[in-house]
């Protein structure tokens, strides 16, 4: 042993094969990517190997030997970051790390019980071709480490990184045809391309979106347009203008999801009073209704509720595009005569809403300085619910009328954790334990928004009102399949049950209606704004809207969501499969293929008017494209 002659360059080789070992490892066993074929398999194994190759193989570079082995040593402690970076990402979103989610810094010092939540001390094992590399070069003798290369050798290395490349593509684009026009789709690129090709495709994706709003001229606005016009739902005339003059409050609630309502957990009721305003004569309740947020989360909620456009599916608009220009809910009520605002416990920089919320030309932001928060009074994130809502009751008292104020919830939020004096029911018994506290938070939270009701009518509030609650995205994750399997007592939950499961509930409480009903349209969250600006009496036939009215009969069961699957009456597309609604089995894809094509469409429209900032070059009030003459 003692004369036994490394091979050149071992070090290199040692590298490459670590990452890639441990790579492919983490690919099963830290992210849910289904494989269905022996080819997919195959591509998902080879997709680490060639930016491994090239991005190790830049040592070759290096004259010194040191350097060489530096520049190797660090550079696997930097993808080892990024790799368990995005383990850490999809732990809490299901969902794969993007450039502009790296550069919403204001957000980290928030995360507090949730980013502790999703830590573990075996996480260590993500560096251990680190360790690897590291305990190679202390046991190669120095002589021999590294040897200087030709540069027809080098030639030959990096032209044998661009076949295992193309090979990679070549393979991805048989087994899925125009895979790089899909970025919506993270899951789809890094099962394909791989974690670390993904994020250099990621890069260039942004530098594309930032180049879009320089080089926009307006013009793109008339295919949109066309698009808009054309999928309008005409108001239902009973209901336009019904309510013309109330006070609008909407209601935020996190992390709620339509599982829950009129549902039990071991016996116990989850959401009592929830579940009589579904069969309450002033309330329409949606069943069928869905979240269509992306990486945003309740930002995004909160964008497609204020504009009825998709949040964009790399990152927060509320961080990548607060300054553009929008045609908000909130400015419409206020061009009404409408006092209009949002009120959270939270510091007013979180998600941006102090720069994004001026932009939407929102009169006032009640945040953490509005309110009266102490020890005892909050949990998590903030100020419990309960006392939210009681204190948001007595600044409404003091707005002009009408008002139009949007409250956005905390205390049911990931990770789940209450005080002991505010449990109303007994944890699950699940494998998971964030599944377990959830019923609990939700139990919190509905008699949360029942005390609300009462402060209301309190303050005299309640029968000038138009009260609407809805969901802002899911709670329970994918990772959480096997003890939601559990509960909803099913075997497995499959892509198709975990579309179905994106359900949010959505309300619309209106004092004094006495025609309520449970609607069971096919909708989502881009059609509130519509709905709720005709019951005002408020026309909507020339702004720049994806959504539509709830009550039209041009209504459309169709909802998309911002990762390209989509639900309709008939079919549900999800994990690049056309399932059949009713019965869940799937079939033939060309029962999906119109859907999957507009679905596409709509989407990038929406990206289009957001990434060109296109609204600057639209007058809302004629429904014209401004000109070079007028715009300024």
């Amino acid at each position: 042993m003692k004369d036994f002659k490394w091979p050149k360059h071992s070090i290199l080789a040692i590298a490459v094969i670590a990452t890639w070992i441990k790579t492919v490892i983490v690919y099963e066993t830290s992210f849910d990517m289904k494989i269905e074929n022996a080819m997919q398999l195959l591509i998902l194994i080879i997709n680490p190997l060639s930016f491994l190759l090239f991005f190790y193989g830049l040592a070759l570079f290096l004259k010194s030997p040191k350097a060489r082995n530096r520049f190797i040593v660090g550079g696997s402690i930097l993808l080892a970051f990024v790799l368990y970076g995005n383990v850490a990402f999809y732990r809490f979103y299901n969902d794969f790390v993007t450039l502009p989610v790296l550069f919403q810094t204001s957000n980290f010092g928030e995360l507090g019980t949730s980013a502790a939540a999703i830590i573990n001390w075996t996480d260590i094992l993500y560096f251990v071709d680190v360790a690897i590399i590291l305990i190679a070069l202390k046991l190669m003798p120095k002589s021999v480490e590294f040897t200087p290369i030709r540069k027809d050798a080098r030639k030959a290395y990096f032209v044998m990184t661009a076949a295992v490349l193309f090979l990679n593509l070549g393979l991805a684009e048989t087994e899925r045809p125009q895979l790089l026009t899909r970025a919506f789709d993270r899951e789809l690129l890094v099962k394909n391309i791989g974690t670390y090709n993904y994020h250099l495709y990621d890069v260039y994706v942004q530098s594309k979106s930032s180049a879009q709003r320089a080089l926009a001229d307006g013009s793109e606005l008339v295919e949109v347009s066309n698009y808009v016009r054309a999928n309008q739902a005409e108001p239902n005339i009973q209901m336009f203008g019904k309510y013309e003059g109330r006070n609008v409050i909407a209601i935020s609630l996190e992390s709620l999801q339509s599982f829950v309502i009129n549902n039990e957990m071991n016996g116990e009721v989850i959401t009592p009073f929830l579940n009589s305003l579904t069969q309450d004569k002033d309330t329409y309740y949606f069943n069928d209704f869905y979240h269509q947020t992306g990486l945003g989360k309740t930002s995004d909620s909160e964008f497609i509720f204020e504009n009825s456009l998709y949040g964009l599916g790399r990152g927060a608009v509320f961080f990548t595009h607060g300054e553009n220009t929008y045609n908000s809910f909130a400015e419409r009520l206020g061009e009404n005569g409408y006092f209009t605002n949002v009120m959270h416990a939270n510091n007013k920089s979180f998600w941006n809403r102090d720069m994004i919320y001026k932009s939407f030309n929102l009169n006032e932001f009640y945040d953490i300085e509005s309110y009266e928060v102490t020890e005892e009074t909050s949990v998590n994130w903030g100020l419990k619910d309960i006392p939210f809502f009681e204190q948001s009751a007595a600044l409404m008292k003091e707005m002009p009328q009408p008002f139009y104020s949007r409250l956005i919830t905390l205390t049911n939020h990931y990770p789940f954790y209450l005080d002991p004096e505010d449990v109303m029911i007994p944890e699950y018994d699940s494998n998971s334990g964030t599944l377990n506290r959830y019923f609990q938070t939700v139990r919190y939270l509905d008699e949360s928004v029942k005390e609300f009701f009462d402060d209301l009518k309190e303050q005299g509030l309640y029968e000038d009102s138009i009260i609407v609650m809805y969901g802002d995205h899911y709670g329970i994750s994918e990772n959480h399949n096997k003890a939601m399997a559990k509960y909803l007592n099913k075997e497995e939950i499959t892509p198709y049950d975990s579309a179905l499961l994106q359900a949010v509930p959505l309300y619309i409480h209106i004092p004094g209606d006495n025609e309520g009903q449970v609607m069971d349209n096919v909708s989502g969250q881009l059609d509130i704004r519509p709905t709720l600006l005709h019951l005002l009496g408020i026309e909507t036939s020339k702004d720049m809207q994806l959504g539509a009215d709830l009550f039209s009969e041009e209504h459309e069961d169709f909802v998309i969501f911002r990762d390209g699957r989509f639900i309709t009456d008939k079919v549900v597309y999800a994990g690049e499969v056309c399932y059949d609604r009713a019965t869940g089995e799937s079939i033939e894809i060309d029962a999906c293929q119109p859907y999957i094509d507009r679905a596409t469409q709509e989407l990038e429209y929406s990206d289009q008017i957001i990434n060109g900032d296109l609204l600057r070059f639209y007058d809302s009030e004629t429904g014209n494209l401004l000109t070079d003459q007028n715009y300024k």
